[in-house]
């Protein structure tokens, strides 16, 4: 298994093309993508096989495998939970995007804190990361604790046209710069 990061729960990997059905049972979920995708709408296997996966594995080539998305892993049970993304915003490359969806099973537990703690603190002390982002719709408020209790802070409120019949939801950016998260303490 090539790891890509240990946290005291979780065992974040890179994906493999037999990764297939669990992201097919993530994004299968109409909960689980309620505030992701376009619309809420849930993705089929053909879908995952022929544009998602490909997408994730995409991203291992273009960054040397430094960056990417990752597969949560309970460490004690060895079931998949979901996934991280640390990349490079596409928007502006000079940011790194923190994002995350888990399964129904695994919300409210910690795991999303976790994984994204680590990544972020991976990114600014191993990395060289300069500027972590992660966006989150207003009406989404379990995604932005999480970005709060990852030490992110709010950085700016926007619209964003995602969802077909309505002309725009609202989200909020919560970021770090490097030079905050060194002379930070962790959060709690």
């Amino acid at each position: 298994m090539d790891t890509y990061l240990q946290t005291e729960r979780l065992l974040l990997r890179r994906f493999t093309r037999d990764d297939v059905q669990n992201l097919f049972e993530l994004d299968s979920d109409p909960e689980v993508v309620r505030y992701a995708n376009p619309g809420g709408k849930t993705r089929t296997r053909e879908e995952i096989t022929r544009e998602v996966l490909p997408r994730i594995l995409s991203w291992y080539e273009r960054t040397s495998g430094k960056f990417g998305y990752w597969a949560a892993i309970e460490k004690s049970s060895g079931e998949f939970l979901g996934w991280f993304e640390f990349r490079p915003f596409d928007e502006d490359p000079e940011k790194t995007e923190l994002g995350y969806r888990l399964k129904r099973s695994a919300w409210g537990k910690g795991y999303a804190t976790e994984g994204a703690r680590a990544l972020v603190e991976k990114g600014f002390t191993e990395l060289g990361v300069e500027h972590v982002v992660a966006i989150a719709l207003v009406e989404n408020p379990a995604s932005v604790r999480v970005m709060q209790k990852a030490g992110l802070r709010f950085e700016r409120r926007g619209t964003y046209p995602m969802y077909p019949g309505r002309k725009e939801v609202e989200e909020v950016w919560y970021g770090l710069r490097r030079e905050d998260f060194l002379r930070s303490e962790p959060p709690a």
